[in-house]
């Protein structure tokens, strides 16, 4: 069940984070409401997932995920690009979340 959560914390925080760029600085009605709530949910679910796992954790692969995932929606819906350097530097954030996935006994 913690994973569960973990996973929806990601996920509503990558689609909160995209409809804050879409809000244009909250002056978008339905943008700045999708980021308010998703906001939300990903922190409510962040709250569970603790319950069961370690802050540290949790933090490392949240954010983790996030940062990739954000750049995946933002290089398709935004048209934003990465140069090589920050692309380098998220392969080794993926590669942290996967040490610890496999390595780590305090993920379990």
């Amino acid at each position: 069940m913690a994973w569960l959560t973990l996973i929806i914390a990601i996920v509503a925080e990558v689609i909160a984070t995209s409809a804050l760029k879409a809000s244009n600085g909250f002056t978008q009605l339905w943008p700045s409401v999708v980021t308010v709530i998703g906001y939300g949910v990903s922190f409510y679910c962040l709250s569970l997932t603790m319950r069961h796992m370690p802050t540290g954790v949790i933090y490392a692969i949240w954010s983790g995920m996030g940062i990739v995932l954000i750049s995946v929606v933002a290089w398709i819906f935004f048209k934003q690009r990465l140069d090589l350097p920050a692309i380098i530097g998220m392969s080794l954030i993926l590669i942290g979340v996967v040490v610890i996935q496999l390595f780590s006994k305090a993920s379990h």
